[in-house]
C-alpha cells in the first residue's frame, strides 16, 4: 500500500509518541516509589516535565495534522468546569510542586460549558505546561461566562507575553510574528488552541482565544473563549 510523506511523518510522531508515554509512566513510577533515591529529586521531576511537555507537543501535532486530513472529529457535551480542573491539577501538581510552583484553581462549582472534553483538556494541558516554564511562583486556573461565552483562563506570575505578541490586532497574526526563536516560543501551543477552539461554533459564534498581561496575576494571561 502506497504512504505519502505526510502519512509517514504522522505514523512516526505516533511511534515516537507512544515511546515518549512509556518513558513518562516508567518515570512517574521510579519517582513515586518510596524504594528508589534520587541525589537530586529535582532533576527528576524536571525530565519528567519535559517528557510530558514533549508529547504534548507530538499530540498537538498530530491532533493538527488529522485536522488538515479532515479526519479529527469534534464529541461536544456538557462538562462541568471544576471537574475539568481538578483533573488537569492532578496531571500536573506533581511537576509544579517539584519546580516550587503553587497550580491551584478558581471557579463556581456549578459551571459547565458545552465543548469536547479531551480536546480542551488537552489545551489546559499544555498550556499549564508552558507556563510552568516562565511563571515565578503560581499558576492559576479559572473560568466564568462572559457575552455568551465560557472563558477559561490560565494565568502565571513570570515576564507575560513579549509585546510583539500583545501588540498584533488577531491570534493569526500573533503565530506569524517573525524569528519566534529569539524569545524562545515556538507558538506551536497558541495554533493548536486555535484550531481547536474553531471548532467550537454555536450559530454565528465561534471559539477563539486571546494573550494578554496582567489580568488577576501579573504575568502571562491566555484565555479559551467557547460558545
Amino acid at each position: 500500500m502506497a504512504m505519502d510523506f505526510s502519512d509517514m511523518l504522522a505514523s512516526s510522531i505516533h511511534d515516537i509518541k507512544n515511546s515518549l508515554s512509556l518513558i513518562s509512566t516508567t518515570l512517574a513510577e521510579m519517582i513515586g516509589s518510596a524504594e528508589n533515591t534520587f541525589a537530586d529529586p529535582r532533576q527528576a521531576n524536571l525530565l519528567q516535565h519535559e517528557v510530558q511537555r514533549v508529547n504534548h507537543n507530538l499530540v498537538q501535532l498530530l491532533s493538527l495534522y488529522k485536522l488538515g486530513d479532515e479526519g479529527l472529529t469534534v464529541d461536544i457535551d456538557e462538562h462541568n468546569i471544576e471537574d475539568l480542573f481538578i483533573e488537569c491539577l492532578a496531571n500536573n501538581q506533581t511537576v509544579c510542586q517539584a519546580l516550587g510552583v503553587d497550580l491551584s484553581y478558581d471557579c463556581d462549582p456549578m459551571l459547565c460549558g458545552y465543548f469536547d472534553l479531551e480536546m480542551v483538556r488537552s489545551v489546559v494541558d499544555s498550556t499549564i505546561g508552558n507556563a510552568r516554564r516562565y511563571a515565578d511562583k503560581r499558576i492559576q486556573l479559572s473560568a466564568l461566562e462572559e457575552d455568551g461565552y465560557l472563558v477559561i483562563r490560565i494565568e502565571d506570575d513570570g515576564q507575560g507575553f513579549p509585546p510583539e505578541l500583545l501588540l498584533r490586532s488577531d491570534t493569526n497574526d500573533q503565530l506569524q510574528v517573525t524569528n519566534p526563536r529569539a524569545s524562545g516560543r515556538t507558538r506551536l501551543g497558541l495554533l493548536f488552541a486555535e484550531k481547536i477552539s474553531g471548532l467550537h461554533r454555536s450559530g454565528e459564534r465561534k471559539g477563539h482565544i486571546e494573550v494578554k498581561n496582567g489580568c488577576s496575576l501579573p504575568g502571562g494571561c491566555f484565555e479559551l473563549w467557547l460558545p
